[in-house]
């Protein structure tokens, strides 16, 4: 002890920390096609954002087909502002998952325990511990539990692949602990 300080061995794996005998340990590299199926169902719960998309992509088409007809021909401008603007309407969600996965890519392997007191999940550069209350449910895919916040506009989720479960059996001890502790949404 020093200056009143007391020193502690803190280990830099948050996850095995909380490990008990219910939890359920995933094991996996983040992929842009995990972010993308959570932004999927992220869409799916929350429609105003395919709402706006749609709205603004239909105010283009008819802009450019009353340009196009007024004029007799389409103009070489207006017709590459066009199509420019339906690939980043169309593909919004995969640069978003792209951007994502430039910003939780480069840590590696993420390592997240899910246990009755939530959620841990470190890398070798950061540990992250939610509890419970900061969902709203969850959402499950074919091969992810999308795992929703609270918050009024869905800005954070969690994406817990399939594929980084150690057993089949893990995949059912995880369903039932996300709806023990959390709803379907």
């Amino acid at each position: 002890m020093a200056g009143g300080r007391e020193s502690a061995d803190h280990s830099t794996d948050g996850a095995a920390d909380v490990v008990d005998e219910a939890a359920v340990q995933l094991v996996y590299r983040p992929l842009p096609a995990d972010t993308l199926v959570g932004l999927r169902a992220r869409q799916r719960i929350k429609r105003w954002g395919l709402v706006l998309r749609s709205v603004f992509l239909a105010l283009w088409v008819g802009q450019w087909l009353l340009g196009t007809i007024g004029r007799g021909s389409a103009d070489v401008v207006s017709t590459v502002l066009f199509v420019f603007v339906v690939l980043v309407v169309g593909g919004y969600p995969r640069l978003q998952a792209a951007q994502v996965q430039r910003i939780v890519g480069w840590q590696g392997e993420y390592r997240t325990v899910v246990s009755a007191a939530g959620m841990t999940t470190s890398s070798d550069h950061s540990t992250l511990i939610q509890k419970w209350s900061v969902l709203q449910g969850y959402r499950e895919t074919r091969g992810h539990f999308v795992l929703l916040s609270r918050d009024p506009n869905i800005l954070c989720l969690e994406v817990l692949p399939k594929r980084g479960l150690s057993t089949a059996d893990d995949v059912d001890r995880l369903r039932a602990l996300l709806d023990q502790y959390s709803t379907r949404v």
